[in-house]
């Protein structure tokens, strides 16, 4: 993976794969580091793993790498992105933690850990299944766990101290520590190690000789537990690059190139700028070009965010992995490879992700201040026993006491349960929580950025009027129009033709059927001369719109509505309105986000007025249409500069940039897979209500998490005097180990009674 750092770079931004990050404080201390460097200017992002550096023309990158290495981590310069997969499954490894070296030893080790953990729990709480030799059978499960296992934690710690600051990893790996050498001294040297010795179930307050005490299962306990804690979160860490993944899976994988008037077809990574390529109907466009020949309908929805299909003849641009929807074309290359429309939506989500501002682990932020305080107090217990003339054997037993009841087994299990339990609880209601730093974003979100098509609409084209001439019935109108559109393949025909089906229930055969480039169809359906299509299509028959039609057409198209006209036997019969439907849950869903104290804004890529209609349906006041991908970003951009906490609400490929940007990413299950990799949140059903919930229940799970961490502690920091005063037995950490354990499990479970505001959601 290490790839070479002796080139220098021009001024501009490198980018720096970090390794051996723990927790958000190392990103911290790595950024401080770099950012002392002469002119160098650092983000780290802990959630990617990601250095983002500004460095002077001719800075050599490996300066970078060795200012990192000097603090304890890893660095190396990112593998280029091949243009296309590197393997024969398509895959890009690694990208989503799959044969991750640092994932697979948190596996192994937890593994290992819960095994051997379990039957060292089990015997120091359990008084009947201590044996004559059970300490010794204890101390052979347990330093694995504790050397081997907590190796990351150990080694984290000493990073931490070589840096004078104290994190979570530094409070596990002293309590383990002072747990396991306390331990070996009871066994070695005091009277632990005595076959037959016993851990009574005493739950009494008094002065114990710490030479007969073992505290094994506490420091594996605490081990298995915040290992558990880690691997799952860094198991979702790890497949943030699956967004780029779904984006670059998303353009052609070959394409039909003509040369010397023979197709040829070649893999897209030998197409050239100035090929010309033909695309099929129902065929992605290879890569950005121009129309050489044909004409058709283009579904760029994907890309532009744009509902209705558009129309393209020669000379028009088009963009590489939108869908030909309509006749055969013959494009000419202009952008291959890294300059496609596609390529640089990867480039803009990957910026985005790696720009998200990092929010710190609580549990890290209390320990920078617990730590201290515990050491603390165990020097002046120390020095306060041998002070007051008692033995030194005396004086380190509570010692070493206030170290272990400090190491809180809760912690490891104040996140991940409430995690588990809320996830879990809005996997039922159809919303996934990808990560603990989702929560904290959905405290602070006061704003959010509504996508329209297929968000607040279906994104779907449907009639939704039929006006007919007079002494036209509109059921012949319907029958007629659809039994043509039928025979086509473009998106608003095959709208019109399903509504009609639906009404008229069978539709004739049309005979002498014909696709008129750009401007509709024409054919015979039971003997009658149809015409179906524009307004300039029926005009080319003579067939010219009533008053009362063009009225209703004009009144139309000023909503943003497609309208298509229709005609037989010499005269307009009637006009079709086409239009994306407002999908029926989603006004009460915008009502629902503004009690939740929300401002909602409706950013889209449509025209003007059919989003100012949308809005005015679903009770919208600020609206912004007529946006590109990269706009979409710089909106969010410009509110989060404003001061506002945004989360954004989409479902397409033009999307995923904003979702990743925005402080919150909601994308809908029903939307694109790119889209739903670069959020932070999955919304399954589709159904706009569902953005409720997961701010809901977020928020409930972020205060359920709040209120575990402060038990975890509570407890533990109660018992801190008890064990100061030499009066801590064995029997007392394990149940206060157990007790504030349950309790945050407990807690959690609380989750699971999470109500939904929607009326018919299943639980």
């Amino acid at each position: 993976m290490t790839t070479s750092t002796s080139t220098p770079v021009s001024g501009a931004n490198v980018e720096l794969r970090i390794g051996g990050m723990t927790c958000a404080s190392c990103a911290n201390r790595i950024e401080r580091k770099l950012n002392k460097l002469d002119g160098v200017a650092a983000t780290v992002n802990y959630a990617t793993e990601k250095a983002t550096v500004t460095v002077p023309d001719g800075y050599d990158p490996a300066l970078l790498i060795a200012e990192v290495e000097k603090t304890g981590y890893t660095a190396a310069l990112p593998t280029p992105r091949a243009p296309a997969p590197s393997d024969a499954s398509g895959e890009i490894p690694n990208a989503d933690g799959i044969d991750d070296p640092e994932l697979a030893s948190l596996r192994h080790r937890l593994r290992a850990s819960t095994v051997l953990t379990v039957p060292v729990i089990a015997m120091a709480m359990i008084p009947a299944l201590q044996f004559t030799y059970w300490q010794w059978a204890s101390l052979t499960l347990a330093a694995p766990v504790i050397v081997w296992a907590a190796w990351p934690f150990h080694r984290a710690a000493w990073a931490n101290l070589r840096h004078g600051t104290a994190t979570m990893d530094t409070l596990i790996s002293l309590g383990t520590v002072s747990a396991f050498l306390w331990s070996l001294y009871a066994l070695f040297f005091g009277t632990a190690g005595t076959p037959g010795m016993k851990h009574p179930f005493e739950l009494t307050l008094a002065p114990s000789h710490g030479a007969a005490n073992i505290y094994l299962e506490v420091a594996a306990g605490v081990t298995t537990f915040i290992l558990a804690g880690r691997y799952f979160e860094k198991r979702s860490k790890r497949q943030a690059g699956a967004a780029l993944r779904a984006l670059l899976d998303l353009g052609a994988k070959d394409v039909s190139v003509l040369r010397d008037g023979v197709e040829t077809k070649i893999a897209i990574e030998e197409l050239m700028v100035g090929d010309e390529f033909v695309v099929r109907p129902g065929e992605k466009i290879a890569t950005d070009g121009v129309v050489a020949s044909g004409s058709s309908a283009v579904d760029a929805s994907m890309l532009t965010g744009e509902s209705v299909p558009v129309e393209v003849a020669a000379g028009d641009t088009v963009v590489g992995a939108t869908v030909n929807a309509g006749g055969r074309l013959v494009v000419r290359a202009s952008r291959v490879g890294s300059d496609t429309q596609l390529a640089q939506m990867a480039e803009l989500v990957e910026r985005a992700q790696t720009g998200k501002a990092e929010v710190q682990r609580l549990a890290d932020r209390i320990s920078g201040v617990f730590v201290p305080i515990v050491i603390a107090i165990a020097v002046i217990t120390l020095g306060a026993w041998l002070g007051a003339g008692f033995s030194v054997t005396a004086a380190f037993t509570a010692a070493v006491a206030v170290l272990v009841i400090a190491c809180p087994c809760a912690l490891g299990l104040a996140t991940p349960t409430a995690l588990l339990v809320g996830t879990g609880r809005g996997a039922q209601m159809g919303v996934l929580i990808k990560g603990p730093e989702v929560l904290e974003s959905t405290r602070k979100v006061d704003t959010v950025v509504l996508d329209k098509t297929g968000t607040v609409t279906t994104g779907k084209m449907s009639l939704i009027d039929v006006i007919a001439a007079p002494g036209t019935e509109r059921a012949e109108l319907l029958r007629l129009a659809g039994a043509l559109e039928n025979a086509s393949e473009h998106p608003i025909a095959q709208a019109i033709a399903t509504a009609a089906t639906e009404e008229v229930q069978t539709l004739p055969t049309p005979e002498d059927f014909a696709n008129v480039e750009g401007k509709g169809v024409q054919g015979v359906v039971d003997g009658h001369a149809v015409v179906v299509g524009r307004e300039s299509l029926l005009a080319d028959w003579s067939q010219h719109l009533s008053p009362e039609l063009v009225q209703a057409k004009g009144v139309a198209e000023a909503q943003g509505k497609t309208v298509v006209a229709v005609g037989w036997d010499g005269q307009a019969r009637g006009v079709l309105v086409i239009a994306d439907t407002v999908k029926s849950t989603s006004a009460q869903a915008i009502s629902q986000l503004r009690d939740l104290g929300l401002t909602p804004v409706l950013l889209t890529g449509d025209n003007e007025a059919v989003a100012r209609q949308i809005a005015a349906e679903v009770g919208i006041d600020a609206v912004i249409a007529e946006v590109m991908p990269k706009d979409k970003v710089d909106v969010i951009a410009r509110l989060q500069a404003e001061g506002k906490t945004v989360a954004m609400v989409g479902d397409g490929v033009n999307d995923a940039p904003a979702l990743a940007q925005a402080d919150l990413g909601l994308a809908m299950g029903t939307g694109t897979d790119v889209a739903i990799e670069a959020s932070d949140i999955t919304l399954v059903r589709g159904d706009l209500r569902s953005a409720v919930d997961a701010i809901r229940l977020s928020r409930r799970t972020l205060s359920t998490i709040k209120t575990n961490l402060f038990w975890a502690f509570a407890y533990n920091v109660a018992a801190i005097p008890v064990a100061a005063l030499g009066m801590l037995n064995p029997m007392l950490a394990g149940a206060a180990m157990a007790f504030s354990s349950v309790f945050v499990v407990g807690n959690s479970l609380r989750l699971r009674g999470f109500k939904s505001t929607s009326t018919d959601t299943t639980s």
